[in-house]
């Protein structure tokens, strides 16, 4: 209300002098009256308060906040923690061995079931033969150390198989712009894009930068871009190249091991010393004389005497604090979360968990492995099949003849390992009521243990047949008590709080 006031009484004084609101204030006629009133932001003020904390943010590009120098300083330091940090190691063999496992499977879903069973053979011992899903494991333990990694299709003669094609790893410090090269907005950082911003080709170095014999003159090769897998994450637009996954974790880390080394130290300081000499007399009291910082020796088992004056105390160590697994585990916690793993996947420890949170940790956990996967299946999986079946097709009566041509894009999928539950004999219930309801299908629950359901079925096919044949009993499939469906004593443990042991 007050301002209202005083703004009509500004009208009516500029009215009284024959000016109009707009002219006095230098304003267009057709310009809003409160047009120049912004809103703040508190994020947005810089007061002496926060000047120091955002005194680094800037406002580059992608690719010029990822340039070389930066990536090159964070790939050392990466790999320098993942090689030193037990945690680091541990938690990055984790993350590869949860999303590669053993490794994808390959389900064909043409119309030939003869045809799919065929290739779904071979390309599995193709797998096999080149060991594919330990390269896997090895791309994704580069991207969290190296921020991506890169594989060459090339040929193989001592490959075992019919499919001479092979997946040649090559680091992140190899693909960059080669000695005094031109680089413009279409070749940025050893990648040639079109005007679409597709690569085009890579520039690699036949040396590893980091070799003995490296020189600056080092000689390149440039590998066109359908023979290159590119892998990482992409958090920005426009970004060509990746960061080390463990990037915001890097300065935790260091504080994590200088906390326990500081610990550490302190304990073996206390320990070092058997005793103290001290006097509770004043400084000008009486007292024997006694050199300061002066060792005695002990004899064991052995009466002590002190001079007249003075006391013999022993150190108290107070190390580790109360406070030392509770700091580590909130670092721990916080690392662990910019890799979307749980506390105590990463810790290795479920001691403070009860069954129902543990689960619920698992399952954003669960969801970012799956989408990782998706990215894997897209981006190296689906090209490396596809250069399996252009290789595959020209070899003289290879391939059965509805897969002699790529005029389409072939149906598949790819099957990854599933999770084990924590409970099976619940898990088994809540698949049986999910079949008996009809809101799942064999197809979905097969694919969740990362199995073929066609293959399980024909195998218990086999298997029922041969107990027949044996005279073996064969339980029904159909089990004669209805699914479980009230709550048991297991399902009320789920509802308590989690305790610590």
């Amino acid at each position: 209300m007050l301002f209202r006031r005083r703004l009509s009484g500004m009208i009516e004084q500029l009215r009284g002098r024959g000016a109009s609101p707009q002219a006095a204030s230098g304003r267009s006629p057709r310009q809003p009256f409160f047009s120049r009133l912004r809103a703040k932001y508190d994020a947005a003020n810089t007061t002496l308060d926060n000047y120091k904390h955002w005194s680094r943010a800037d406002g580059l590009s992608a690719s010029s906040a990822n340039s070389p120098e930066v990536r090159r300083t964070l790939r050392n330091r990466s790999r320098y923690e993942v090689a030193n940090n037990s945690y680091a190691r541990g938690i990055t063999l984790t993350l590869a061995n949860d999303v590669v496992g053993t490794g994808p499977r390959l389900q064909m879903l043409t119309g030939d079931d003869a045809a799919n069973r065929f290739v779904e053979s071979e390309f599995a011992a193709w797998c096999e033969a080149v060991g594919l899903p330990e390269k896997l494991r090895t791309m994704r333990l580069a991207r969290v150390s190296d921020g991506e990694a890169f594989a060459l299709l090339t040929n193989n003669e001592a490959v075992n198989a019919r499919v001479k094609l092979d997946l040649r790893l090559i680091e992140a410090d190899q693909v960059a712009s080669p000695t005094l090269a031109f680089e413009s907005q279409r070749y940025l950082d050893g990648i040639r894009f079109d005007a679409d911003g597709n690569p085009i080709s890579y520039d690699v170095l036949k040396h590893h930068p980091g070799d003995d014999f490296f020189a600056v003159d080092e000689e390149f090769d440039t590998v066109p871009a359908a023979a290159v897998l590119h892998y990482f994450r992409s958090d920005r637009p426009g970004q060509i190249r990746g960061i080390p996954d463990i990037t915001p974790a890097l300065p935790l880390f260091a504080q994590l091991r200088r906390f326990t080394l500081a610990v550490l130290a302190a304990a073996e300081t206390a320990a070092e010393f058997a005793g103290i000499l001290y006097t509770d007399a004043p400084a000008n009291g009486e007292a024997d004389a006694a050199e300061p910082f002066e060792p005695i020796e002990l004899e064991k088992r052995m009466l002590l005497t002190m001079p007249g004056g003075w006391k013999m105390a022993q150190m108290k160590s107070e190390q580790p604090a109360t406070t030392y697994a509770e700091f580590k585990k909130e670092i721990l916690n916080e690392i662990a979360r910019c890799l979307n793993m749980p506390f105590n996947v990463a810790a290795g420890n479920s001691s403070g968990y009860n069954y129902a949170s543990g689960r619920l940790d698992h399952q954003t956990y669960f969801k970012s492995i799956r989408v990782e996967q998706t990215q894997l299946a897209r981006v190296v999986l689906d090209r490396i099949l596809n250069a399996w079946l252009r290789e595959a097709i020209l070899i003289e009566g290879y391939l059965p003849n509805s897969l002699r041509t790529l005029d389409s894009t072939f149906e598949h999928q790819w099957f990854w390992d599933g999770h084990e539950h924590v409970d099976p004999a619940k898990e088994a219930n809540a698949q049986k009521i999910r079949l008996a309801s009809h809101t799942t299908t064999l197809a979905i629950e097969f694919a969740r243990q990362g199995r073929d359901w066609e293959t399980e079925l024909k195998q218990r096919a086999k298997e029922i047949a041969l107990m027949r044949d044996l005279g073996l009993t064969i339980e029904s499939d159909e089990s004669e008590s209805p699914p479980e469906t009230e709550v048991t004593e297991d399902d009320a443990e789920e509802s308590q709080e989690p305790t610590t042991a």
